[in-house]
């Protein structure tokens, strides 16, 4: 079944995919109209893909999982470090 975590920045949903070659993540973003302009949303879908870069790095992301991204609007927060910690410490919990 799907499952999801949520913080400050993003809700992360995740579940198993049957068959799934482990070899490369399946993981989407999404960034909705409200958040807003093509810039803004642009923005942050570089940023969460730059993140996640450095979680598969660094921490042991489940490659059997697929993962849904969606962004909330704090993702534009100029504490990018607090994000990247917060998102990796929710990714580290989804075992």
């Amino acid at each position: 079944g799907e499952r999801r975590i949520s913080n400050k920045y993003v809700t992360i949903f995740f579940g198993k995919l049957i068959n799934k070659k482990n070899n490369k993540l399946n993981i989407s973003f999404v960034t909705k109209k409200k958040i807003g302009n093509a810039v803004k949303r642009n923005k942050i879908k570089r940023r969460l893909r730059n993140i996640v870069n450095d979680a598969v790095k660094n921490i042991n992301l489940r490659f059997s999982y697929s993962y849904l991204v969606i962004a909330k609007p704090t993702m534009l927060n100029n504490e990018y470090i607090i994000i990247k910690e917060t998102i990796f410490r929710d990714l580290e919990k989804i075992i």
